[in-house]
């Protein structure tokens, strides 16, 4: 069969194209979930270098989580209006940025506005990482994709303890933070080159809704990140609870009235839409909080923090073999049974690990659990990712990455929260015996919340691809079908100043 030179050339061009984007894009969430955790093993020496007590090494990292999770929607809201390779750049700078001025901190108070800031940056890239990649993906790769671009993610998430030790082991803490500086100074020309500008459906912002989603949930992250600290009937924690619950009934309800709204409520009358963003919060509430005790209690057994990290490579390995496996699965048999599959194996894994989990156990026997977590997590991200977008319509994305993503952040923050509170009701950090009691029963409320995870992914509608290979994306009552290997880029944003 012969084959048209132009067309080879331009389909060269167009998986190019598509490398660029992957690379620019997975780079960049890398950096921005790597700095969920990558500081936690660098507290001890932050302390000792900068001071501070114990609520201000907290607060190094809760100001990141904070800002993160609660401006996520924002950054998405704002990729939509002003365009998602323009917010992209304006957040990669200010990530960057912030990076250096937390590696120059001269005090603990100066690390945790810098941290702040951090969050501010990784709000407005994170969400928009999803959406550029898939706007650049012809239909044929988007599966393998974003395997890989999900195991880029749970890369990051698990072996932020493991790049955290050996910085901290092997050069000064503020390293956690320079690593940033070259590789944004890096992305910023070349996304600037190789991104290609796309916009959202809304011409405008939702400034109302905006407020409302912001604050409800900077109330309710906050009274979940002081919680354990504070005490649950502090008056504050109180009403960062109760104010924020209220103000998200009120972000509902006017969603529901207004014109042009920042998250369309119809969306979650789309059971898969549902289903998978609660599948996210759980996930990511069961294997944060785990991960966070999990870490502690290696350097526990004697390890040192490198060496800690090095031996929870079984768990944060297995994406970079798995997840683009994971993706291409998806588009031959829909990315729902996989996920809760991946589910499972985590649910199973944290139950495995609190099984065994001891004073005196062995590493050989920890490998088991750790292997089952990371395959589990690589089964996650990239069909779960394949999954949501399918549920919407292409210029809805980003709304639906900003929300999903934020709805992983809370789950990682009440994780941390819920997890640890568990701990100190059962057990403390004097002895090891005692870490170890408060570790198990922790252990098994992570395992459950994944278990649950997995029944709200059952709930979702099947998702293979249709008949004469076609992959359908539903949202709400209409249906999108795109014939297999043809690519229908988005429509370009009208000249002026409505950019629907």
């Amino acid at each position: 069969m012969s084959v048209d030179p132009a067309a080879e050339s331009v389909t060269g061009r167009k998986n190019g194209s598509v490398a660029w984007v992957l690379v620019v894009t997975g780079l960049a969430g890398f950096m921005a979930m790597l700095d969920n955790l990558v500081v936690i093993m660098a507290l001890p020496a932050i302390a000792e270098d900068l001071g501070g007590g114990m609520e201000a090494l907290e607060w190094t990292v809760s100001a990141y989580t904070l800002t993160f999770a609660v401006l996520l929607m924002l950054g998405a809201s704002l990729g939509d209006r002003y365009g998602r390779k323009r917010m992209f750049l304006v957040g990669m700078a200010l990530f960057t940025a912030s990076s250096a001025a937390a590696a120059l901190a001269p005090g603990i108070d100066e690390l945790i506005v810098a941290r702040a800031v951090q969050g501010v940056g990784a709000a407005i890239i994170m969400p928009l990482t999803l959406t550029l990649l898939i706007t650049a993906v012809p239909a044929t790769y988007r599966g393998v994709v974003l395997g890989v671009w999900g195991a880029v993610n749970g890369l990051a998430i698990a072996a932020g303890p493991l790049i955290g030790g050996s910085i901290v082991e092997h050069a000064d803490w503020s390293w956690i933070f320079w690593l940033n500086v070259p590789i944004g100074i890096a992305l910023v020309p070349l996304a600037a080159w190789k991104l290609r500008e796309s916009h959202g459906a809304n011409s405008r912002l939702d400034v109302t809704g905006t407020a409302l989603a912001s604050i409800a949930l900077f109330g309710i992250v906050y009274a979940m990140i002081r919680g354990n600290a504070d005490g649950w009937t502090d008056p504050l924690i109180l009403a960062g609870l109760i104010g924020g619950g209220a103000l998200l009934v009120a972000f509902v309800i006017w969603e529901l009235r207004a014109r042009e709204p920042m998250l369309p409520m119809r969306l979650f009358r789309n059971r898969t839409f549902s289903g998978v963003n609660a599948a996210s919060l759980l996930m990511a509430l069961g294997n944060f909080g785990a991960i966070f005790l999990l870490s502690q209690y290696l350097q526990l057994q004697g390890y040192s923090p490198l060496e800690a990290g090095v031996r929870m490579l079984p768990w944060t390995g297995a994406p970079i073999v798995v997840a683009p496996i994971a993706g291409m699965l998806s588009d031959r048999i829909g990315g729902r049974a996989i996920v809760v599959v991946g589910l499972l194996l985590q649910g199973v894994g944290l139950g495995w690990w609190a099984q065994v989990a001891s004073t005196d156990v062995g590493y050989a026997a920890q490998l088991g659990p750790m292997i089952l977590n990371g395959v589990g997590m690589a089964m996650f991200y990239a069909p779960v990712a394949n999954v949501l977008m399918g549920s919407v319509r292409p210029r809805e994305q980003g709304v639906a990455s900003g929300a999903n993503n934020a709805l992983r952040e809370i789950g990682g923050a009440l994780g941390v929260a819920v997890l640890t509170a568990v701990f100190a009701a059962r057990g403390d950090l004097g002895t090891p015996q005692a870490f170890v009691d408060g570790l198990v029963p922790a252990l098994w409320v992570g395992a459950g919340a994944v278990a649950v995870g997995a029944i709200a992914m059952l709930a979702t509608e099947k998702s293979p691809a249709a008949p004469g290979g076609e992959v359908v994306a539903r949202a709400g009552t209409e249906d999108t079908a795109v014939p297999a290997g043809e690519y229908a880029p988005p429509a370009p944003a009208p000249v002026g100043g409505d950019r629907r």
